[in-house]
């Protein structure tokens, strides 16, 4: 094979290869489009954010750390477990997140009966203490086996024997709806009140159900963004330009 022919050859499958790479913009009713998917390498960067579980933390971070901030900051109540710290708009309509505040609250599961115990010591440890967790324990820790009973047919009030004393015994009505204020947001801040539908059921061995159903609609979400809100706007210093939003 002659060599003149070999090198035109090999030339000609090179000048396709670059071909290939080369990326082909084309445009199509109006949109302008691309072949190939291509990655800037001017591309602002940004910080990984800083993550933690209290709203102080945030404002520690905000107050010995200004000099990190941006020109203009937005603080994202995202929720009532959940903070961001964000940067206003950059140059190509980015923003940076820079802190980020997230809690656990304490996992007690509405809508789901738990038997005698685990509902007695739940109601102890997620729920604000009050007049009306009281008298729900009273109720819950002296239910006996097999004499829940319905009370009406509202679907609503119950009836229950408790123990009193050493061997006394009585009928007892459910109460029904109770105010309580369960740990669902940041501890900093005041738990949201919310009224709950109290249910007590006999489990397959006779042994008393409970659950708590909530009965707000929601209503207590928008209660805690509000006081996070208020808490953070009461903290931060007001001549950061920093706007707070929930």
């Amino acid at each position: 094979m002659d060599n003149t022919f070999l090198r035109e050859a090999i030339e000609k499958i090179e000048e396709l290869t670059d071909s290939a790479r080369e990326p082909h913009v084309v445009e199509i009713a109006g949109k302008t489009y691309c072949d190939k998917s291509l990655s800037r390498y001017d591309r602002e960067e940004f910080a990984e954010p800083l993550t933690a579980t209290s709203l102080n933390s945030l404002i520690d971070y905000i107050s010995g750390k200004s000099e990190e901030l941006r020109e203009s900051m937005i603080i994202h109540v995202e929720s009532p477990t959940r903070v961001r710290l964000l940067s206003g708009l950059t140059q190509e309509r980015n923003r940076e997140e820079l802190f980020r505040v997230g809690t656990n609250p304490n996992g007690f599961d509405f809508d789901h009966y738990y038997d005698q115990e685990a509902f007695v010591i739940n109601m102890q440890t997620a729920f604000k203490q009050s007049d009306e967790t009281e008298l729900i324990l009273s109720v819950a820790g002296n239910v006996e086996n097999k004499t829940v009973a319905n009370y009406g047919d509202d679907g609503v009030s119950q009836k229950a024997t408790i123990t009193k004393g050493i061997a006394g015994k009585e009928d007892v009505i459910v109460p029904n709806p109770v105010t309580l204020r369960p740990y669902r947001t940041f501890l900093e801040v005041e738990q949201p009140e919310s009224k709950f539908i109290f249910r007590i059921k006999e489990g397959r061995d006779g042994t008393p159900m409970f659950k708590l159903i909530e009965a707000d609609g929601g209503l207590w979400k928008y209660e805690a963004v509000a006081s996070i809100k208020a808490f953070l706007k009461e903290r931060i210093d007001s001549n950061l330009d920093i706007a707070i939003i929930g």
